[in-house]
């Protein structure tokens, strides 16, 4: 009988095959470095105009009004292009897409570095907003593909704490660079397009996590998509989203004159520094609740938004600008925990294969919240005074988080009740 012979696999072989998984490993792990790093890069953009805003009103005599509508410029296109192109890595792949808006990025930057009066502004920031609407469900979504089974979660937390982390080192560099640079309001968008070219470039050879499919151009019509899972909460969250991402739009772009307004003699450094405040108390934030339950946070960060308003408005009665900041790091503690709530809730019912398009929807939503109560705050400002506008856009910001605080109570009271629809909220 002839015997039958079983070949072990040859040990070269097999070192290959280990080395090939290590390199896919190595480059799997840049990659996530890389996307957080595109989606920090651009919210530190996004935030970079805000200490320069009182330049701008002094060098082209800019009212209120027309730095909410330079700064709604960015945010309502960027809400355009999520509505339109959000969705559009998950057809053509995360590569092509943040390669494309990391280069538009850049001339955006550019474009502002060459800005001479309010309309080259708000073009560029029409310009950049597109970018950043594709980049971020792109650069959003790749990081939710490249999770690691080993440690759970991290995905999420890195789409929640990258782009206030973002956010507040836009503001810091750009402050430190009004201080000490010679031309601020140029280098800091000549960095950042520097920075967005080498981020282009390096994407491409990056992990590429999604194939090609149909449905390219039907990707493009308009659309908003929410796990069924998450559909009963909205009102809750979404009302708590309003709250936060509204006290964020006018500490974004009214807070360096409410900073004049309350501390007239403070140095030209102090005013963009309350956003900073907020928005690393924020990142701060979300990294410390990463481990707490989705309602707790939620109902937290809802009832933070009530301290937070009343601090701010006390420095327009005397507190002066400690009470300001104290505000701006409570409205932070809001934000970072109500936005790391909501997002948590939707990425635990994200379908694998259509990420991009409901992380849209989240940013669709919060950065509609962060434009529209600024341009209706400048409005105001410009008829009645910052003070007035302060106090009308504190009291509808406490009313929002009140609504959603005794939403997110019932919730909370339905997920103790053991309701199945609850479940994935505890």
């Amino acid at each position: 009988m002839p015997s039958v012979r079983y070949d072990a696999p040859a040990p070269c072989s097999l070192r290959a095959d280990h080395a090939a998984h290590a390199a896919h490993e190595r480059n799997r792990a840049a990659s996530f470095v890389l996307d957080t790093a595109v989606l920090a890069a651009l919210l530190a953009a996004s935030s970079a105009p805000t200490p320069l805003y009182p330049l701008y009103q002094d060098q082209w005599g800019l009212s209120p009004l027309a730095v909410t509508v330079v700064f709604s410029a960015y945010a309502l296109t960027l809400l355009a292009a999520l509505l339109t192109i959000g969705a559009l890595s998950d057809h053509l792949g995360r590569r092509p897409v943040l390669a494309v808006s990391l280069i538009v990025e850049a001339a955006a930057m550019i474009l502002l570095a060459s800005a001479d009066g309010a309309v080259v502004l708000t073009v560029a920031r029409f310009l950049q907003g597109a970018a950043t609407g594709a980049a971020t469900s792109a650069a959003g979504a790749a990081l939710l593909d490249l999770e690691n089974p080993r440690h759970p979660g991290r995905s999420a937390l890195t789409n929640s704490i990258a782009p206030v982390a973002g956010m507040a080192m836009g503001v810091l560099a750009s402050t430190l660079l009004v201080h000490f640079a010679p031309a601020p309001t140029v280098t800091v968008y000549a960095l950042l397009a520097a920075l967005f070219v080498i981020q282009a470039i390096a994407v491409m050879f990056t992990t590429e996590t999604v194939r090609r499919r149909a449905g390219t151009m039907r990707s493009l019509t308009p659309r908003l998509g929410v796990p069924p899972t998450a559909r009963h909460a909205l009102p809750a969250v979404g009302t708590g989203i309003v709250a936060i991402w509204s006290l964020g739009g006018f500490y974004s772009s009214l807070g360096p004159a409410f900073v004049r307004l309350v501390a007239p003699d403070a140095p030209q450094a102090a005013r963009g520094m309350v956003f900073f405040t907020l928005s690393a108390t924020a990142a701060l934030t979300v990294w410390a609740l990463r481990r707490t339950a989705t309602l707790a946070t939620l109902i937290g960060g809802c009832l933070s938004v009530l301290p937070a308003t009343a601090l701010t408005l006390s420095g327009l009665h005397g507190a002066g600008l400690l009470a300001v900041h104290g505000g701006a790091a409570l409205a932070g503690i809001a934000f970072g925990a109500v936005s790391q709530g909501a997002l948590r809730m939707l990425l635990a019912s994200l379908d694998e294969h259509d990420r991009a398009a409901p992380l849209a929807a989240y940013y669709v939503l919060s950065y509609l919240a962060m434009s529209l109560p600024a341009v209706a705050a400048g409005a105001v400002t410009q008829q009645y005074g910052l003070g007035i506008a302060a106090h009308a856009y504190a009291v509808v910001a406490a009313l929002l988080a009140m609504a959603a605080l005794a939403a997110l109570v019932a919730l909370r009271r339905r997920a103790a009740a053991g309701h199945p629809s609850a479940d994935h909220l505890d």
